[in-house]
């Protein structure tokens, strides 16, 4: 992948504070990285490290305590068009079809419906669910729902889609489906992706870099770049160096939070 130099996303020494009986419990702690156009990052932690408040902060939904977060060097001080955040939830309207869903964060910016239900077809193609257009969320598998989701997101042509958890309450063979077609759209799209995750192996298969979190408060302990071609094969012995070094991260430092991990 070529990157360009210059950073899209460039945290500064980002901490974050919350009131607890009248007390100030620290969540986050002298955050600092960059993250390059095209890039998918992947933060890494046990729950209950600050991950998605980290999250929370880079997109704008939650102000930080210090510091700063900024997208194409412009300070974020709010949500924007600029970037879109992914639940494991999906946020579906229940009321609305698969296109009126795609088409609900377009109808403010292009009038002309025409216009508008071209765009999202476009976008319900792109992640395979031509011909379902016209379902409603609840005939849809809780795969195809985050498809419409991933849709819906791609549809206003962010430059930043943060992604919590978005494949957790999915099995695993849907998981493995939509790490697959995220890698297909990505490519396609050269979209910039931020994904929270407790889940090694996916940090590992969908990552150019994995950034591991540890607790109290939640700081950045390590950074691993993944020095493998994608797609990439989860039974492959460079797959399994990747693992090893993620997983003693964890293991020699807190091996209590083992049980916190899909490993």
């Amino acid at each position: 992948m070529v990157l360009d130099r210059q950073p899209m996303i460039q945290i500064h020494q980002v901490s974050k504070s919350f009131k607890k009986n009248k007390q100030d419990v620290q969540v986050l702690d002298n955050i600092s990285f960059t993250v390059q156009k095209g890039e998918i990052i992947s933060i890494l932690g046990e729950s209950g490290c600050g991950k998605s408040t980290l999250l929370n902060i880079i997109g704008g939904f939650e102000q930080a305590s210090g510091g700063e977060v900024l997208l194409d060097g412009i300070k974020v001080n709010g949500p924007s068009r600029k970037c879109i955040m992914l639940f494991q939830n999906y946020g579906l309207l229940p009321w609305r079809t698969v296109l009126k869903n795609v088409e609900l964060g377009l109808e403010k910016s292009m009038k002309d419906k025409k216009e508008r239900k071209e765009k999202a077809l476009h976008y319900i193609q792109l992640v395979g669910l031509q011909g379902k257009e016209n379902m409603f969320p609840h005939e849809l598998s809780g795969g195809m729902q985050q498809r419409v989701g991933i849709a819906r997101a791609l549809a206003l042509q962010p430059e930043l889609i943060l992604m919590d958890e978005p494949f957790a309450a999915l099995d695993t063979f849907n998981r493995y489906y939509l790490q697959n077609e995220l890698l297909r759209i990505q490519e396609q799209e050269k979209t910039t992706m931020i994904l929270v995750t407790h889940d090694i192996d996916e940090a590992i298969y969908l990552s150019d870099r994995i950034f591991i979190m540890h607790p109290n408060p939640g700081r950045i302990h390590k950074e691993i770049k993944i020095h493998l071609t994608k797609p990439r094969d989860r039974s492959n012995g460079d797959f399994q160096y990747y693992r090893n070094i993620v997983f003693k991260e964890f293991h020699f430092s807190r091996p209590e939070t083992l049980i916190e991990f899909n490993i």
